[in-house]
């Protein structure tokens, strides 16, 4: 089994850090001089308006998309065009996306053993028991032999999460993840990531779930045009914005 990066971050210290990074899309500039240092256990959330960079900011920690300038260190590995280190930063990184990914023609079971068994060379039992670990944490242990498409949305990305957390990632990066689900089932999510964070896990999470932010961030931090524009406490953040135009998107997306 691989050994875990984790073991070498103290609780508190720098585990993620970004450093004058930038992006472009062709002429489009999407990040631009992304400066963020990540505590290890801290809950960080990341809001702003459609195209503000916030998805490929947090897509450039696992290297599903390259940045074309500055640096970013996970972990205490540089994230550069080596292989060996990309590889080394996604076995440490899960990721939870809007669409929830899974294999169609798998169990539930198959899809959380899948990348355990083939990227790790986890036994097969290994990996089951863990997998049924998860699933029974996430609140779904019953459904494990059934298919994605016989469960409900809320259903499926909790699944995703369960399939992420059996990679035993030392950071989990959420991208909309309720974005995609009915309203009744994003209360379900949310509260599978609350639990989540209760447990000190290192956690991203793009999301315009503000009462999420509130209870359970650490760090709200607002994006637009590609810029960190603000970044504060939730109660700070919330109660008392700095810049306007953090002002007008809370004012936006907040009830009155």
């Amino acid at each position: 089994m691989t050994p875990k990066l984790e073991s070498s971050i103290a609780e508190g210290e720098t585990i993620i850090e970004m450093q004058d990074v930038n992006k472009w899309y062709g002429d489009f500039h999407v990040l631009k001089d992304i400066d963020l240092t990540v505590a290890k256990g801290e809950r960080i959330v990341i809001c702003g308006p459609s195209g503000s960079g916030k998805s490929t900011l947090i897509r450039c920690i696992n290297h599903l998309e390259e940045h074309q300038d500055g640096k970013i260190t996970v972990n205490g590995t540089l994230l550069d065009k080596n292989m060996k280190n990309i590889t080394s930063i996604r076995r440490e990184v899960g990721m939870v996306f809007q669409q929830f990914n899974l294999f169609p023609h798998m169990t539930i079971l198959d899809n959380l053993c899948f990348a355990p068994v083939w990227a790790r060379n986890m036994p097969r039992a290994e990996a089951e028991e863990t997998a049924i670990r998860y699933l029974t944490r996430v609140g779904i242990a019953e459904q494990k032999d059934k298919y994605p498409g016989q469960l409900s949305g809320g259903q499926q990305q909790r699944v995703a999460i369960a399939r992420s957390l059996c990679m035993n990632p030392s950071i989990m990066l959420f991208d909309e993840p309720t974005s995609a689900l009915d309203p009744e089932m994003i209360k379900e999510v949310l509260d599978v990531m609350i639990e989540l964070a209760e447990t000190g896990m290192t956690m991203l999470c793009v999301t315009h779930e503000m009462s999420f932010a509130r209870s359970v961030a650490d760090r709200v931090i607002f994006m637009d045009e590609g810029e960190i524009v603000e970044e504060n406490a939730p109660a700070a953040f919330f109660d008392n914005p700095k810049v306007d135009r953090t002002q007008k998107f809370l004012s936006q997306i907040l009830p009155h």
